[in-house]
């Protein structure tokens, strides 16, 4: 009798273990954008993109996988007008965005990409001012089982 109470308290106490470790925190991962800059790039004679490149850093508690990171143009039209900056309403496309393979904890990679955004002048000349809001963003990334 005392055995089976004995018995039957230890395993209560091994289900009630296995419960709260079960319920434990899981890590998750965070990736950020921590450098970024923006590059206008002559395209034709008549035609001007800004190009994004930096860096992204795993802030995360585990490695992090296929992290995608991109560009947007918050400020610019979607209507192809002289001298205005535009952007495409359609998906991005793999010119647009940049992918790193693999990033452990607090590990940085480079990125860079084309065609965040675009200005057609028929006079020819370099812009004098970029879009007011440019901004480079993490799309995507996986966490790595532990």
């Amino acid at each position: 009798m005392m055995i089976t109470r004995l018995s039957l308290i230890g395993m209560t106490l091994f289900v009630a273990a296995l419960m709260i470790v079960a319920c434990g925190e899981k890590k998750e991962g965070k990736v950020i954008v921590s450098e970024e800059e923006f590059v206008l790039r002559q395209d034709t004679d008549h035609s001007w993109v800004i190009d994004g490149r930096g860096k992204v850093k795993n802030i995360g508690e585990v490695d992090v996988k296929n992290v995608v990171v991109t560009g947007y143009c918050k400020s610019c039209g979607e209507v192809l007008v002289s001298g205005k900056w535009f952007v495409s309403d359609v998906e991005k496309t793999a010119d647009q965005k940049d992918s790193i393979n693999y990033l452990v904890p607090g590990a940085e990679a480079s990125f860079s990409f084309r065609g965040m955004a675009f200005l057609v002048d028929q006079s020819g000349k370099r812009p004098q001012d970029r879009p007011e809001t440019l901004e480079m963003e993490v799309i995507s990334f996986e966490t790595v089982s532990e």
